[in-house]
C-alpha cells in the first residue's frame, strides 16, 4: 500500500477510535446502580461498535439523570465546529433522529447513541460537541499538535515542549495496536499528535462547561485517567472531580480508569484482514 493512501486509511481508522433508530436503547438487562456519587465530570468510555457496552452505558447514566443529575453532555461524535448547527437542532428537534438527521457523520453507527441524544432532549441537557474534524486532524498530522491551538492553549497545556514521556510511550502503543501492528514508524508521531489534539480539545471543551457538570461519551481510549482527557483536564487550575468508567471487551490494565464494566465481544470481522493482505511500501 502507498504511504499516502495508508496514511489516509490509518487517520480515518484514529477519527473513530481512541477504537439511525431506536433499536439500540433498550436498558440493559439486570444492570447495576450507578457508582458513587455525582462527580463533577464524568468520562464514559465505549468500544464504538459495542452494543451491549452502549446499552449499559445509557442504563448507568440515565439511572444518575432520572435521579435529579443535569450534566451537559460532551460527544466524541460531534465535531466542534458543528456547535452552533448541533445548538439549532436541539432546540428546534422533537426527538434524537431529528438531531441525528441534522448533524450526523457518516463515520457512526447513530443507532447506538440514539438513546444518549434522545436522554438529552427529554431532560434538556445541552449537547455539546467535542471533537476535531478529520480536516483539522490531518492539519495536526501535518503540522505538529500546535496546529489546532490558540497561543494561550499553547502555554496552558506547555505544547511548545515535548509530550510527558508517559503519554507519548502510551499513545505509541494504542496507536500501533489499533492499527494492527502495521503502521510504518514514520507516521506514528503525526499519529500520536491527532491523539492527544483530540484529547486536549476534550478537556478544553469539558472544562468550558463549568460550572455545570459534564458528561464525556467517547472512545475507552480518550477516557483513560493516564494519558487521555482526564490526563488534561487537570493539567489546569482548579482541579474538577473526574471520574472515568471504561466499558470494555476485556480486562484493563490498572489505573486506567475508575472502573471498569466489562461486556462481551461484539461479532465483527477481523479489522486488519485488509491490512495484512497489502504489503507495505
Amino acid at each position: 500500500m502507498p504511504a499516502l493512501t495508508f496514511a489516509v486509511a490509518a487517520l480515518a481508522l484514529l477519527a473513530g477510535c481512541a477504537s439511525g433508530g431506536k433499536a439500540a436503547g433498550g436498558p440493559a438487562a439486570a444492570a447495576p446502580a450507578p457508582a458513587g456519587p455525582n462527580p463533577q465530570v464524568l468520562l464514559l468510555g465505549e468500544v464504538h461498535d459495542n452494543a451491549a457496552g452502549h446499552k449499559l452505558r445509557y442504563e448507568l447514566l440515565r439511572q444518575r439523570v432520572e435521579a435529579g443529575w443535569r450534566p451537559a453532555i460532551v460527544m466524541e461524535q460531534f465535531d466542534r465546529e458543528n456547535q452552533d448547527l448541533l445548538s439549532k437542532a436541539q432546540k428546534g428537534c422533537l426527538d434524537a433522529q431529528c438531531v441525528i438527521r441534522v448533524v450526523g457523520d457518516v463515520r457512526w453507527d447513530w443507532q447506538l447513541y440514539y438513546p444518549v441524544i434522545q436522554l438529552a432532549l427529554t431532560y434538556q441537557l445541552p449537547l455539546v460537541a467535542g471533537n476535531l474534524s478529520r480536516a483539522d486532524a490531518s492539519r495536526v498530522v501535518r503540522d505538529g499538535i500546535t496546529a489546532t491551538f490558540d497561543p494561550q492553549s499553547v502555554r496552558d497545556y506547555h505544547l511548545d515542549q515535548p509530550l510527558p514521556a508517559d503519554v507519548r510511550g502510551g499513545q505509541y502503543k494504542e496507536i500501533l495496536a489499533g492499527h494492527c501492528n502495521m503502521l510504518p514508524e514514520m507516521m506514528v508521531d503525526g499519529m500520536i499528535n491527532a491523539q492527544v489534539s483530540r484529547d486536549i480539545w476534550m478537556a478544553k471543551i469539558v472544562r468550558d462547561q463549568q460550572p455545570r457538570d459534564v458528561v464525556l461519551i467517547a472512545g475507552n481510549g480518550h477516557v483513560r485517567k493516564d494519558i487521555g482527557v482526564a490526563r488534561w483536564i487537570n493539567a489546569l487550575a482548579p482541579a474538577l472531580t473526574v471520574r472515568s468508567e471504561g466499558y470494555l471487551e476485556e480486562a484493563a490494565g490498572a489505573g486506567r480508569y475508575d472502573a471498569v464494566y466489562t461486556v462481551a465481544p461484539q461479532p465483527r470481522p477481523d479489522p486488519c484482514a485488509q491490512l495484512k493482505s497489502k504489503p507495505l511500501s
